[in-house]
């Protein structure tokens, strides 16, 4: 049976339809806050569903509707607390696809949520979209959930002084009467959370492959806080496989972040993170990892983040280990001690959405992975990524998928210390004999 909604967030998503391409065309005016987009999308109704849909429901944040049309023609919608409604002039039957075209505008608002407003945000001078969990409607009407992805083009047309970042390929640039439009395309499939626009005052350079956008009185500081870039890319390409994106781009904003913000082919930073003394490296790795745990293998649902944020943790500790810092080990025995004196209170592939970025999650999701690399071995767990990220490249995964995957792999039972990890509240031991 097809499940109706997602269990974290019931109110964002839909099963009953996927969307295959979004083409977003958006006007942005900085100093107003005000985004005028039209949303082409291409949506195809879940081949398994009982019945044609009649009526499309979209995630779509505080804007005024215009018009909407269904392959052309007009279409009736309502549109309210978070969903714009469209009854479609003929239901859709399973497995039939349809061109959704969707004209908004007013001041973009970030998505409320325990973990503050989500989504597009005005910074100082610019603005940058963080869209991790349920942040994308503040933005662009989708299907807000993480295990329908779709490939994208978004063009941005905003003043002159202004670079626009945004997913996949710059395809092009046209220069207006003191404007300019930045066409990008994202051919690889992305969920809605990791669609991104970052507008800003940006200097462009290069370390190593990685395009960086940054404000120019920080240049040396970043260059140099970025400056093993390379290397880690190469460390990440021999473990996890090859990288799954056309590029890499970081973006250091000219305001405080909180913490790094993850999105696909990119990462976003605060000044905050650019110290000149690789101060935040630990973060550069972690939101690096991202492009393959996260971004090319994306959770279905958000119940199993730790296949992100565990692994994304867990590369922190191995580009540790490869860069003269503790070996990965160090890491798991310092950090095991510590989530000991901790509550244990949630099961790790299901830690409940109040728990969803709690430290320990990260924690405890990388410290499975070093227990399982002791039990099976580098050679056997390392082989085993590698096959991970290349058999669902581009897709979604579960864990219970990641669980039969080891099963698979390892030369010895592993559903022990499986379960003891991801499905018990306690914390076991590192190794079963400690």
């Amino acid at each position: 049976m097809i499940p109706i909604s997602t269990p974290y967030f019931p109110a964002h998503g839909d099963h009953r339809y996927g969307v295959t391409h979004y083409d977003l065309t958006l006007g942005y005016r900085v100093a107003a806050n005000r985004l005028d987009g039209t949303a082409r999308l291409t949506v195809v109704a879940t081949a398994a569903a009982a019945e044609p849909l009649g009526v499309l429901e979209l995630d779509l944040g505080r804007f005024r509707v215009s018009g909407v049309t269904v392959d052309g023609v007009a279409a009736r919608h309502a549109h309210g607390q978070g969903k714009l409604r469209v009854t479609l002039p003929r239901p859709l039957p399973p497995g039939a696809s349809a061109g959704v075209e969707v004209r908004y505008s007013g001041n973009p608002v970030p998505v409320p949520s325990p973990w503050g407003g989500l989504g597009w945000e005005e910074l100082s001078d610019g603005a940058l979209v963080a869209g991790q969990p349920i942040g994308a409607p503040s933005w662009f009407p989708c299907n807000d959930r993480p295990g329908d992805k779709a490939s994208y083009r978004i063009a941005v047309t905003t003043a002159a002084p202004y670079q626009v970042i945004a997913n996949g390929v710059l395809v092009a640039r046209r220069r207006g009467a003191g404007s300019t439009t930045w066409i990008y395309d994202q051919a690889e499939p992305m969920a809605s959370y990791l669609a991104s626009v970052q507008i800003g005052r940006y200097q462009l350079s290069e370390v190593a492959g990685t395009r960086l956008a940054h404000p120019a009185r920080l240049a040396t500081r970043v260059r140099h806080d970025f400056g093993r870039q390379g290397e880690m890319m190469a460390l990440f390409t021999a473990l996890f496989g090859p990288y799954p994106f056309a590029g890499y781009t970081v973006v250091v904003t000219d305001d405080d972040l909180d913490i790094p913000v993850e999105a696909q082919g990119m990462s976003i930073f605060g000044r905050n993170h650019v110290d000149g003394v690789r101060g935040s490296e630990r973060l550069v790795a972690h939101e690096l990892a991202h492009q393959w745990f996260g971004n090319s293998l994306t959770v279905a649902c958000w119940r199993d983040i730790w296949l992100q944020e565990g692994f994304a943790t867990y590369a922190e500790w191995l580009w540790s280990e490869e860069s003269g810092g503790p070996p990965a080990g160090e890491h798991a025995r310092r950090w095991r001690h510590r989530l000991a004196l901790l509550p244990q209170d949630f099961a790790l592939a299901d830690p409940g959405p109040a728990a969803l970025f709690d430290d320990r999650v990260y924690k405890r999701g990388a410290l499975t992975l070093h227990a399982l690399r002791r039990a099976v071995g580098d050679r056997a767990f390392f082989l085993a990524l590698r096959a991970w990220t290349a058999e669902h490249r581009h897709g979604s995964v579960t864990t219970r998928e990641f669980a039969a995957h080891l099963r698979r792999h390892a030369a010895q039972p592993v559903d022990a210390l499986l379960s003891a990890w991801l499905y018990e509240k306690p914390l076991p031991p590192l190794d079963p004999q400690d």
